[in-house]
């Protein structure tokens, strides 16, 4: 057996280890990772031959996660882990936006990246495991790669940063950054925060930076010793000569006015009419016409990014700094428990958000297992006439799983607590119009629906997305506040920043270059602060300015009591006898959890009042003078059971029931009678009793029946 290199280093404070040429020899590049008792087993592999007929590189990056490696069965019937989780889907996302601007533009051979978890350490990430394994793999494989890059999650708990933290510290910590960087630059930066500044947030992307140049130089003494040399492929360009035939037919300046409208349709059309012209004149020539729609896509971009960059001048005539005509308005669906609409510019994101009691949070299985629920949830649906497109619904894909994930980011940090708030939160983000950053819209009109649904948001979150265009020298750029969907496609950077007043709640930046400046970094985030101040004042604001006090009418209502714990068992009773018992008498959903916190949800004021009754009743113990209801559920020869709440019976003994005597219960008592009692304390044998003839007069109406039962003073 051939033998294999193993190459370590330390990294916030565990060992990262890596096994070359031990498994998975096949593939073009193999990492075999261990950081702590992490392991994550990292590939990447390419098609032999460019795949024909398309005009982008077809990268598929997979996170694999096995329940073996945190010792459990898949849960289900089948046993078997299924489709990726949505966890699975957002970790392979952070390793492609990374790593795909570092391969060759023109590469079209298929190419996988697959990294399949085998052992989880809760204190190392699988998450960083995979995405510098990946680095790693492309790196020392043949296939073209201009890296290696390197990946650094950052925690800040009590003021201090933490180096990849494991799972019980990000939980604690009020940020979660990851950022990835080449050896020069950075090129990618997520992150959740609990409305960081501005200030301290460029201070931990470049602590991380700090440390992924360190990786990097690890990994170039990896790649020295068992690199492969490159393969050739083969380039794909535009002949010159459909090029220039192009030109003649649609010179610059006419280009321009081409591309020069603020509305996406005008412009579709204008590009639509010169590839109809085109067609007019060369359409015998069959491999022109099979080029000529990536032709115009590069004279597009190349139209585009000069008259910005040399001209300032935006395609719809905007200023470098300005936002789009923005409108925001609630209320819009009348039997939803909280709506909003935000538009901005063709962009228009409908927002609908809904309640439910807690046992209704989503339940959570996969690697971390400190997670077992979800109780707010952020959904976001990209339809195709948002674009003006027919395509069949597929369910989301992942983009509009990133999508949905960075929105419930950004306003996670801004929920109340389950204790001041006892609801699941489900927001679903219905894109009814697109032409760029929906994603930064969802987070508007979110904010909104929220504080219109009666959920008491600790501050309003807005969202916005600064572009980039960059010339020959790392100087000669210019960065654009709310880019619209040419400017993203065009241009070199989607930078999206969401946030309250006081600070930042979530980054995600994709980039198509390999890396931005420190400078270009800090002025992205100055100019997001400018525009997000503007969104709150002068457009949230007015619209709603605060939480309502209440939940809509049509939303359940909940009333939050605590019991003891101890008392659990007495509240569900034999199989759940007793709690099933208050449901279906009072029509109302009860949650009760292991501390003693119990949930009481219905749409019935009254019943809920009777149900929170009938559980006090079943936790109190009866005392002295205590005056009740109850209801006649089994007569003897000697008295009356009366039950007062499921489970919580007690005995008016025959001398008790009147105050002549009784010669037989039934003379006076029949089942299902309800009466007023009044607790006599303990007998001599050390049992409850409790009397009718002692209640006071004005309670001792026989048979009146009464809303609710419980003790009274």
């Amino acid at each position: 057996m051939a033998e294999y290199k193993t190459f370590s280093m330390e990294l916030g404070g565990r060992t990262l280890s890596i096994d070359i040429g031990r498994v998975g020899k096949q593939a073009n590049g193999c990492c075999f990772m261990h950081y702590g008792d992490t392991v994550v087993l990292s590939t990447a592999t390419a098609s032999k031959a460019p795949r024909e007929g398309i005009d982008f590189f077809p990268l598929s990056v997979e996170f694999e996660e096995k329940m073996y490696a945190i010792g459990k069965f898949p849960g289900g019937f089948n046993k078997r882990e299924g489709k990726a989780s949505t966890h699975a889907v957002l970790t392979s996302r952070v390793i492609d936006r990374p790593m795909r601007p570092l391969f060759p533009k023109d590469y079209r051979n298929d190419v996988t990246l697959n990294n399949l978890v085998m052992s989880v350490d809760p204190e190392c990430d699988p998450e960083v495991v995979a995405m510098l394994g990946s680095a790693l793999a492309t790196s020392i494989s043949d296939i073209p790669f201009d890296g290696p890059c390197a990946m650094t999650q950052l925690g800040l708990v009590d003021g201090e940063f933490v180096i990849n933290p494991g799972y019980d510290l990000k939980h604690k910590s009020d940020l979660q950054l990851t950022v990835a960087s080449t050896r020069e630059k950075a090129i990618m930066i997520e992150a959740g925060a609990n409305e960081i500044s501005e200030e301290k947030m460029i201070e931990a992307i470049y602590e991380c930076d700090k440390v992924n140049k360190e990786i990097i130089k690890f990994f170039d003494t990896i790649i020295a010793e068992c690199g492969k040399p490159k393969h050739s492929y083969q380039h794909y360009e535009i002949p010159a000569e459909l090029n220039e035939a192009l030109y003649a037919l649609c010179p610059p300046e006419e280009m321009e006015t081409v591309v020069f409208t603020d509305d996406k349709q005008t412009r579709e059309n204008n590009v639509a009419a010169v590839r109809e012209r085109f067609a007019e004149k060369y359409g015998d020539n069959e491999e022109w016409m099979k080029l000529i729609g990536d032709a115009l896509y590069q004279y597009e971009k190349k139209t585009v990014r000069k008259m910005i960059l040399k001209d300032h001048k935006r395609p719809d005539g905007r200023d470098i700094r300005q936002i789009r005509p923005l409108a925001a308005e609630i209320d819009l669906i009348p039997r939803a428990h909280g709506s909003a609409m935000f538009t901005r510019g063709q962009t228009q994101i409908c927002d609908v958000v809904t309640l439910a009691p807690l046992s209704d949070a989503q339940r959570m299985e996969g690697l971390d297992t400190a997670i077992t629920e979800k109780r707010y949830l952020h959904q976001y649906n990209f339809p195709s006439y948002s674009v003006g497109e027919t395509k069949p619904s597929r369910g989301p894909g992942r983009r509009e799983i990133g999508h949905g994930a960075l929105a419930e980011r950004a306003l996670e940090p801004m929920l109340p607590s389950k204790e001041e708030f006892p609801y699941a939160i489900r927001a679903v983000s219905e894109t009814f119009e697109s032409n760029g950053s929906t994603s930064q819209a969802s987070v508007c009109a979110s904010s909104m629906a929220l504080m219109a649904a009666g959920v008491p948001l600790k501050a309003a979150v807005a969202g916005i997305s600064c572009g980039l265009v960059t010339g020959a020298t790392d100087d000669d750029y210019i960065v654009l506040t709310d880019i619209q969907g040419l400017e993203d496609f065009f241009g070199d950077m989607d930078f999206k920043v969401a946030g309250t007043h006081k600070g930042i709640t979530a980054i995600q930046m994709d980039i198509k270059i390999h890396g931005l400046t420190r400078q270009i970094v800090e002025e992205a985030i100055a100019r997001t602060k400018e525009a997000r101040e503007y969104i709150l004042t002068e457009i949230m604001e007015p619209c709603i300015p605060a939480p309502r006090k209440e939940v809509s009418k049509w939303a359940p209502k909940i009333i939050h009591i605590s019991i003891d714990p101890d008392k659990i068992g007495d509240v569900v009773g034999s199989k759940g006898k007793n709690i099933n018992a208050i449901i279906a008498e009072c029509g109302v959903q009860i949650d009760i959890e292991d501390d003693g916190s119990v949930s009481i949800c219905g749409t019935d004021a009254e019943k809920m009042a009777k149900a929170q009754e009938m559980i006090r009743i079943i936790v109190t113990e009866f005392e002295k003078g205590q005056i009740l209801t109850g209801k006649v559920v089994s007569i003897k020869e000697f008295g009356a059971f009366l039950e007062f709440a499921p489970g919580k019976e007690g005995l008016v003994h025959i001398s008790k029931i009147a105050s002549s005597r009784v010669g037989k219960v039934e003379d006076v008592l029949q089942l299902g009678d309800i009466v007023r009692v009044i607790c006599l304390g303990k007998d001599k044998m050390g049992r409850i009793s409790f009397s009718i003839k002692d209640c006071p007069k004005d309670d001792r109406d026989l048979g009146r029946v009464v809303a609710s039962a419980g003790p009274e003073n």
